[in-house]
């Protein structure tokens, strides 16, 4: 199954790449899109996960045709 993973500011940034399409197989976490796509860097332990434009947790497994994000942890606000 095909997957679209999309990486998003400083994480694109430091990786080089905006995003890919991947095949993997049925029960890949989300997770592990990330050692398949960045082999021998470790997810950063805040870097947050999207799938489909919702927050997921590392484990969730991804179906076909899911867009999967990464991205660092995002701030601001109202002063």
């Amino acid at each position: 199954m095909r997957v679209h993973v999309r990486f998003f500011a400083g994480l694109r940034e430091r990786l080089g790449i905006a995003g890919r399409e991947i095949e993997v197989p049925a029960g890949t976490p989300v997770a592990q899109l990330w050692s398949l796509l960045v082999p021998g860097e470790p997810l950063p332990e805040n870097v947050l996960m999207a799938c489909n434009m919702e927050y997921v947790e590392p484990g969730r497994i991804v179906e076909d045709g899911d867009e999967i994000a990464f991205f660092p942890p995002v701030t601001g606000g109202c002063r």
